[in-house]
Parts: structure tokens; C-alpha cells; sequence
């Protein structure tokens, strides 16, 4: 699987061990999948290009690499993909964001739109595709369609954890996107939840039910 990176760094396995305890109350899981994204996010911008400028510093001139090429973009998928966001701006706070609103259907599984609102420019800009969970892989590859539809050409995907169904689903559907995960957990059940998993990540980031 050449285009999927399982990031197993230690903090990032540390606080992934506090977020799948059941005993985990709702203001630190809120807190780990935003501290996990933000550990992801480094990964994940490892490639970017850069170029070589100078600036003055208070001794002398100095030679010194910033961000070049394309601008960036996170795209959350609705409503768990936001409690990544806000680390993931801290770290590339130019990057504007998009919002990509899917459920999914109890009874077939599969993701239903009922909203999409992008950057006007989101076509000329790296995209982070952001979600907990990368269960049966359809609500990651229909928001893919969504971007790739609006000219986007340079997509990413960050997922905490990831089981081989939604890998293959993204895959064989996008071979082009780069997919990071914090954890490959083993298969989903027959409700369609990733086993080991979490749980419901939007539940336990919002404290709902």
C-alpha cells in the first residue's frame, strides 16, 4: 500500500491508546483527536515544497526556506471531521477550510450528501480531507468526488484510524490521494464499525448519543 502511511509515533500511538478507553470523558477525547491531528498534520505536510529567501536578522542576513507552490485547504467531513480542524489551523493558519456534510444511511451504509460549501479557489489548493474514521471508505470517497468535481487535483486523507475496507475503498476509487492514519485497526463488523475502533467518534467528541 504505497500511498498509505500509518504513523506510528509514539505520542501519536500514546494519546490514540486514551481515545479508544471507553472511560474517556468528552473533554479529553475532544482534546486527543485534536492533539493526534495536529501530530498527523506534521506528517502529513512533511513534502510540501518550499523556496529559499533571505531576511534580516537582528545580528545578520540570513538564508532561510518558507512555503512555496500551492496554498492550502482542510476540508472536514461532517460533523466529526471538525474536532480536527482547529489543531490543523494552528499549525497552517493561511489555509482556508471547507465544510462537507454526509451521513450515513443506517440501512445500506452508504453516505448521503446534505451539504458542501468549498473555498471559491479550493481547485488551486492542496486539500486536507480530515475524518476520525475511515470505516467502509464511502463517505471518504464521495467527498473526494465532491473536490475532484470542483477541479481539485492535489488531495490528501487524514484519518485517525483506518481499517482495509475503507483503504481499498479509496484506493481502487482514487489511487491518486495519499491517505495517513494514526492506527489500521483490523476489519468492520456487521454494523459497519471499525473493530478495535473507538466507538462513534462525532458521539464522543460532542458528547452525544
Amino acid at each position: 500500500m504505497a500511498n498509505v502511511h500509518v504513523l506510528d509515533h509514539p505520542l501519536i500511538q500514546h494519546k490514540l491508546a486514551i481515545l479508544r478507553d471507553k472511560n474517556t470523558p468528552v473533554k479529553e477525547f475532544r482534546e486527543m483527536i485534536g492533539e493526534i491531528a495536529a501530530l498527523m498534520c506534521y506528517e502529513a505536510t512533511r513534502n510540501l515544497p518550499t523556496q529559499e529567501v533571505e531576511v534580516e536578522t537582528p545580528i545578520a542576513t540570513a538564508k532561510v526556506r518558507k512555503l512555496a507552490g500551492k496554498k492550502l485547504a482542510i476540508v472536514p467531513i461532517l460533523r466529526a471531521g471538525l474536532g480536527m480542524v482547529d489543531a490543523m489551523v494552528q499549525l497552517i493558519p493561511s489555509a482556508k477550510i471547507g465544510h462537507i456534510g454526509l451521513y450515513r444511511d443506517p440501512e445500506t451504509h452508504k453516505p448521503v450528501e446534505y451539504y458542501c460549501k468549498l473555498p471559491e479557489d479550493v481547485e488551486n489548493r492542496q486539500v486536507f480531507v480530515v475524518d476520525p474514521m475511515l470505516a467502509t471508505g464511502g463517505s471518504a470517497v464521495a467527498a473526494i468526488d465532491f473536490l475532484k468535481g470542483h477541479g481539485c487535483r492535489n488531495i490528501v486523507m487524514m484519518n485517525v484510524i483506518g481499517c482495509p475496507e475503507g483503504v481499498k475503498a479509496v484506493q481502487e476509487a482514487h489511487p491518486d490521494v495519499e491517505i495517513y492514519l494514526a492506527a489500521l485497526d483490523e476489519r468492520l463488523n456487521e454494523h459497519a464499525y471499525i473493530i478495535p475502533g473507538l466507538g462513534d467518534a462525532g458521539d464522543r467528541i460532542f458528547g452525544t448519543k
